[in-house]
């Protein structure tokens, strides 16, 4: 694996008619978000092989809207990751990188802001980039790293939708 893209769901509803928090859908936003990051990985050529989705009705339906702009990528709905933590998400990616040159892991928080933090700091990434991060990880952002020969991931960037220009 070359490249990886964590990213959490977009905005979502706060509640689900069922009752059930994996059934919560994406609000308006969430689904204008889901399209414009989309387009906006595919403008920076990042573009996965894979995508490892949560099951949850939010992260499939911000798949939807970001696959729009990607092309064929080889998409796993994956159980585990719904609301999965760091160490689950960790699992999952090492599962599959022998598999893929661009890896995308579509799923939630904490646990994806989480992930991003430990290979920050195992790539002994700058303070400024720990503190950018230690800000959270809103709803629909993607963290970008790039893996090196050894395995070790490198900070690449960090888009999150408030950022990219509405059209």
């Amino acid at each position: 694996m070359q490249r990886l893209i964590l990213m959490r769901h977009a905005e979502a509803e706060r509640a689900a008619g069922t009752g059930n928090d994996r059934d919560r859908s994406l609000s308006s936003r969430g689904k204008a978000d889901a399209i414009q990051m989309g387009q906006a990985l595919a403008s920076r050529e990042m573009r996965p092989d894979m995508a490892l989705v949560s099951a949850a009705a939010r992260t499939l339906q911000t798949w939807e809207r970001v696959h729009e702009a990607l092309g064929d990528v080889d998409v796993r709905e994956q159980d585990i990751l719904y609301n999965a933590g760091a160490d689950t998400l960790r699992r999952a990616v090492e599962a599959v990188e022998d598999e893929v040159g661009c890896l995308l892991v579509l799923a939630h928080n904490p646990g994806v802001h989480l992930l991003a933090v430990e290979y920050l700091i195992e790539s002994a990434a700058s303070p400024a980039v720990l503190d950018r991060m230690s800000g959270g990880f809103p709803p629909g952002a993607a963290a970008i790293f790039a893996v090196g020969a050894a395995g070790r991931p490198n900070f690449e960037g960090f888009l999150q939708p408030r950022d990219l220009a509405r059209s």
